[in-house]
């Protein structure tokens, strides 16, 4: 049996390790355009100065020699021949395969603003080389527009305030990580990114690049008319699907990226997907997870991706740790919002009828162990005869004369 694996960030490098686990005597080629293994989630640390290469590792060190695989480094995929089950690199190599992983990623999307693509001044934040053009960039500019508060612009936000560079962050949502928190977590970081410096526009977006006789940016007009002065944009609003080299293959797309179901399979059985390439989920842990069910398949264990609850969110910035669960912003009548609220922390819980639907917990993390398990184990709240917040394990556990726990 011949796997080949497409992409070397978290789908691909941890579909690698499942399939050699599984299939001890398979041939395994893994082919990247990247030339090393690096941790795209935690980037600004490499901006910031904070991390080096081997500390954005996120595989061991002797990877290719303990899970037997065939690296192809630097090597970019350009077709996709089915009916020959063969890759096309852009040097003209044909791979032959007999199970497939494409777990190619994303690539920067440079959104249809006025002059923004004709631009030399710009670069996205998905990549390493990225990492070294906004490290050049930072010596010099003095006014830095990050486009995009998502996780991936307080990540470049953070990173570039380590190296002492202010930045300015537009936004088209009414606030920053608007698909994770709801407003009033939102704030809180807001108010601590103002604090350091951080310029902050929300409820706009980039009308307009001003360029200079060279191409380079000297200014942008957002959609509501205010002028800023910028020397650099940095685009982390929007990422698209590395599916181009598959057009005209005849394997399933949507508008979004990459088709698979629930094993990971595509539209061609002895293809399979997972991470970023579906362009649904851009989430680091579900990325591995889906890269080990992919493996798993295609090397004969039937497993299936049924235990992600909508969507989850931990992060930390400006040492203000937060999570977020499923839809924090549920505009729903039949809905049920609580709320608890210290100085050192903020509570939130959406349910409707005993299900939990959303969550927020921002300054103190310590309730979402209790919270994934409710929500994993589709626990009906209403039946536990305690406020929201004070659910603990022995309210839905039950404890063995060994004091193991369990559920019934």
């Amino acid at each position: 049996m011949r796997y080949v694996v497409l992409g070397s960030s978290a789908a691909g490098i941890n579909g690698v390790r499942e399939l050699r686990r599984l299939d001890k005597e398979a041939e395994i080629v893994l082919i990247s355009k990247d030339e090393a293994i690096y941790s795209r989630c935690i980037l600004h640390h490499y901006l910031g100065g904070e991390r080096d290469m081997d500390k954005l590792c996120f595989a061991e060190k002797d990877f290719e020699t303990l899970y037997h695989v065939l690296w192809m480094k630097g090597r970019n995929c350009v077709g996709l021949k089915r009916e020959e089950k063969k890759v096309l690199l852009e040097d003209g190599e044909e791979v032959s395969y007999d199970k497939l992983l494409i777990a190619t990623g994303s690539h920067t999307f440079i959104p249809p603003v006025k002059n923004l693509k004709e631009a030399a001044n710009v670069a996205g934040f998905r990549n390493i080389e990225d990492m070294e053009v906004l490290r050049e960039a930072a010596k010099t500019a003095k006014h830095i527009v990050v486009m995009g508060a998502g996780l991936v612009g307080l990540d470049c936000a953070s990173g570039f305030l380590e190296l002492g560079v202010s930045v300015t962050m537009v936004e088209m949502a009414g606030w920053l990580l608007s698909r994770q928190l709801d407003k009033r977590a939102a704030t809180t970081y807001q108010e601590a990114f103002k604090k350091r410096g951080v310029s902050q526009y929300y409820g706009v977006g980039i009308a307009e690049a001003i360029l200079d006789e060279n191409h380079r940016i000297t200014e942008i007009i957002l959609t509501d008319g205010k002028r800023l002065p910028c020397d650099f944009v940095v685009v982390t609003a929007g990422v698209r699907s590395n599916v181009e080299f598959l057009e005209g293959s005849g394997i399933g797309l949507s508008r979004f990226g990459l088709v698979y179901d629930e094993t990971g399979k595509t539209s061609d059985d002895d293809i399979y997907g997972a991470g970023d390439v579906s362009g649904t989920s851009p989430i680091w842990p579900v990325a591995v997870k889906e890269g080990i069910i992919a493996a798993g398949n295609m090397a004969g264990e039937k497993r299936a991706m049924t235990d992600f609850f909508a969507s989850k969110a931990t992060m930390n910035f400006l040492g203000i740790p937060s999570m977020s669960l499923g839809d924090v912003n549920a505009d729903d009548p039949e809905a049920r919002t609580e709320i608890r609220e210290t100085k050192e922390s903020y509570k939130k819980i959406i349910h409707k009828n005993g299900k939990i639907i959303g969550a927020v917990l921002q300054g103190d993390l310590a309730y979402g162990g209790i919270l994934q398990q409710l929500i994993a184990r589709k626990i009906d709240i209403s039946k536990v005869k305690k406020p929201v917040f004070d659910i603990d394990y022995s309210d839905f556990f039950h404890m063995k004369d060994n004091f193991e726990f369990y559920y019934e």
